[in-house]
């Protein structure tokens, strides 16, 4: 008997259950449900709970928090890739009046925009929204604490400003073009901005003592689309194969590639513990694997959102209590557990359906003055471009269609590559952004910067 590919292996299904009843037990939380995304589906699915004969199953609602602002990131970045908005463009373009408005778009996405972490008391997450009905009252009257674009701080008020940014540019509200651009086109039909039932309730679990006292449960307001939504585990498992594979209704692959790119300037402590910020997406490097996804947490609620891109492995972790389990290192956990015990099969390897003979004749061993790099051809028409052995740079081009490429990560990105030919079409060596590349170290045929000294290479007697 087989086990098909799709299916985790009992094992691994028990490992996966023995660390949600830890993390539950623990962490003293009265509910904690937990999904395993792998192939572009769910695979697994567990619940622990403190109510004798009720498990939540994948369809009851928890807050996620600020998992939101991930949500809001999508909607922003459908008005650049429209055209709409630029990344690079100041917030008093599109949105005058904040007092915030030399912060960039790309600023206040990656939380670099200097903005305060928190809006002015009292405390958003636990009072209404109509305490801070315009968006001065969630800015307070000094909005910044930091110079614009020079360092990571995390700003709940700035993603507030990009939901203001969604509503100004589409005419409509936030929570409506949401529903209309990201979540019906998905098929999340259990995420909205208010409960919809069955969901948890919120608990606070006392410190010292097993006892519970209920979390008001508060409409943001203003700063909904920094944290107000509801989900599902289900949901937020469909959420993930887009945020790992994007989805031309609503997102491109290369955008979504984009969101999961470092865009915060790192600080010595992110360099430590090896987390940093892209595109409204947390990225972290933990157990040898880059992971990226966010976590989020409101009164009576934690979740957590963590995709293994290059294991083909998300996880999903929600509970109904203010403080208690590490829902982000379960969530980290459950991806390990999956990836190692059950590595990602790869795809087979197929020949290329057509090459072109030019390009062709471009892969193989270059030499960048005395360093040996390896030039191949990808299957989407780039190249990529690498030490021969060992680290160094490298980067992955994309084709532009002229015989050029552009470089799309690394020391390389947004750099152009291209071939130096000779009169009779034959290729003289390689361009890159000024650095030549030949077929021999210091090839003397080669344009090489400073020449060759005539008498070549020698020994010393």
């Amino acid at each position: 008997m087989t086990t098909p590919q799709q299916e985790l292996l009992p094992g691994t299904r028990r490992a996966l259950l023995h660390r949600i009843a830890v993390a539950q037990a623990e962490g003293r939380a009265p509910s904690l449900v937990a999904a395993v995304v792998r192939g572009g589906r769910t695979v697994w699915h567990g619940a622990r709970t403190s109510v004798d004969g009720h498990g939540p199953d994948e369809n009851v609602q928890y807050r996620i928090g600020s998992i939101t602002k991930t949500f809001t990131a999508v909607l922003v970045l459908r008005l650049r890739d429209e055209g709409a908005l630029d990344l690079g463009d100041p917030l008093e373009k599109h949105l005058p009046g904040t007092g915030a408005g030399e912060a960039t778009v790309a600023d206040l996405l990656a939380h670099t925009s200097g903005l305060a972490a928190e809006s002015p008391a009292p405390w958003w997450e636990r009072t209404p929204g109509s305490l801070r009905p315009e968006l001065a009252d969630v800015l307070g009257e000094q909005p910044l604490r930091h110079p614009v674009g020079r360092r990571f701080h995390y700003s709940n008020p700035g993603y507030t400003l990009l939901g203001a940014l969604v509503e100004k540019l589409r005419g409509a509200p936030w929570e409506e073009v949401l529903r209309r651009e990201v979540l019906e086109p998905l098929g999340l039909d259990r995420t909205s901005a208010h409960p919809q039932a069955p969901h948890a309730g919120g608990w606070a679990v006392h410190p010292w003592a097993d006892v519970l006292l209920p979390e008001p449960v508060e409409d943001l307001g203003q700063m909904a689309s920094a944290g107000q939504l509801w989900s599902t585990t289900g949901d937020l498992a469909r959420f993930a194969v887009f945020l790992a594979q994007g989805d031309d209704r609503v997102l491109s692959t290369e955008t979504v590639r984009e969101m999961r790119t470092p865009a915060a300037p790192a600080e010595a402590a992110d360099l430590v513990d090896g987390v940093t910020y892209g595109l409204g997406l947390q990225i972290q490097h933990r157990d040898g694997r880059l992971l990226v996804g966010h976590s989020g947490s409101l009164p009576g609620f934690l979740a957590n959102l963590t995709i293994g891109v290059e294991d083909d492995v998300a996880a999903v972790v929600l509970a109904n209590c203010t403080s208690g389990p590490l829902v982000a290192t379960v969530g980290a956990d459950l991806v390990r557990i999956v990836a190692e015990a059950e590595p990602r099969i790869p795809d087979p390897w197929r020949p290329l359906p057509e090459v072109d003979a030019p390009v062709l004749e471009l892969a193989g061993p270059w030499y960048w003055g005395t360093y040996a790099f390896t030039l191949r051809l990808a299957p989407d028409g780039g190249v990529s471009l690498g030490p021969l052995s060992g680290s160094g740079r490298r980067s992955r081009f994309r084709a532009n269609g002229d015989g050029t490429w552009t470089g799309l990560e690394g020391y390389y990105a947004g750099e152009l590559l291209r071939a130096v030919r000779r009169p009779d079409g034959t290729v003289r060596h390689l361009d890159l952004g000024s650095f030549v590349f030949t077929r021999q170290p210091y090839d003397e045929e080669a344009s090489v910067p400073g020449g060759v000294d005539p008498d070549g290479w020698r020994g010393i007697g």
